[in-house]
This record gives structure tokens, sequence and C-alpha cells, in this order.
């Protein structure tokens, strides 16, 4: 039995197809609306606002970028594969939903000067999760003391993948680069662990 979205999942997936691919200002509420076969009252209903919808287009899209990390993690083996399984999981990430052009947060994000209470948690959520596991993830590979300078890096090189996929570049080449560079910076934080 083929089961239809709901109206919402309709929302939102139109909502990833277009305003993450195109750019939220450069797609208008009515063409996500027609896209998913909706009337305009139906997302009022559902989600307040545009910028709900976005907010919760995002939350999902974290989610499920959550559980792929997370998978990821669990099928290393060894701590430093865990804390670079990121890299990897990107690859597989972006095969399994609607891409974007890059990243959807950051694309939100340089969208969205002032943006309103929901949507600026859900922005940071995303910095939050990327923070907080590569945190607890290096913390065996490199010890406490050298965690900060670390996760700084390796946010900063999946970041710069991100804006290399803006770029144009290849996606799993992109990820292979970002991958060599962060192993890099792993190795030479492991060799200063006291």
């Amino acid at each position: 039995m083929d089961v239809q979205p709901s109206t919402r999942e309709r929302l939102l997936d139109a909502t990833e197809d277009l305003a993450f691919t195109q750019g939220v200002a450069a797609t208008p509420v009515d063409e996500i609306l027609r896209s998913a076969g909706v009337a305009p009252a139906t997302l009022y209903a559902h989600f307040g606002n545009k910028e709900g919808l976005i907010t919760q287009a995002l939350e999902r899209r974290l989610m499920r970028w959550d559980e792929a990390w997370q998978l990821a993690i669990d099928e290393a083996s060894t701590p430093r594969e865990k804390l670079l399984a990121v890299f990897p999981a990107l690859t597989e990430y972006r095969r399994g939903v609607t891409a974007a052009r890059w990243c959807a947060f950051l694309g939100v994000a340089a969208e969205s000067p002032r943006p309103g209470p929901e949507l600026q948690k859900a922005l940071a959520s995303d910095t939050q999760l990327l923070t907080s596991r590569l945190r607890e993830l290096a913390v065996p590979v490199v010890g406490a003391n050298h965690v900060d300078a670390l996760v700084a890096q390796l946010v900063l090189v999946y970041t710069g993948v991100l804006g290399m996929l803006l770029r144009g570049m290849d996606a799993e080449r992109a990820v292979e680069l970002g991958l060599h560079i962060a192993g890099a910076a792993v190795e030479a934080a492991a060799g200063t662990r006291s």
C-alpha cells in the first residue's frame, strides 16, 4: 500500500527541495505551497509563517543529520575513526536527503541577519551538536587539555568542506580533502598530548 506523506511532511519536503537549494529569500511561499500541493491556510495552521516552516524544516534536517552521523560513529572501530566520522557521515547523509547547495544551516544563517528566537535556536542547535559531539569524541584521542583547540580546527575544516561544495567542488573530493586535513590536525594534537 502506497502511503502518501502528510500535508505537514509535504510542506517540509517542498521547503527542503526549494528553499535549501534556491535560497530562502529566493523561494516565495507560493512556490513552496504549489510544490506541496496545499493552500496557504494549511501552512499557517501548521507553522505560523514562512520562518516557522523554515525553522521546522531545519529541525527535521538536524534530526536526520544527527542520526546519520551517529550511525557513522557507531560503525567506526577506533576512537580516532569515531572522531573523524563526521566526514564520511557527510558523504552518506548527502546521498540520502535532498541535497542543499552546501549547508542548509549556513545558508539560512547567511540569509537571516535578524532571525526570530525559534529560528535562532534552530541555527544554534546545529553548531551545538557539532561542537559538543566533536568535543566528546576528541577527549579519548587527544586528552582534555587539547580538546578546545582541536574542536575549533575540526569545525573550521568541516565548514570549509561545506563551503567548497558551494564553490562547485565534487562532494566526495571535498570530503576526502577535509578528512585528510582533519586527520593531520588530530595527529598534531595527539602528538602534543601530555
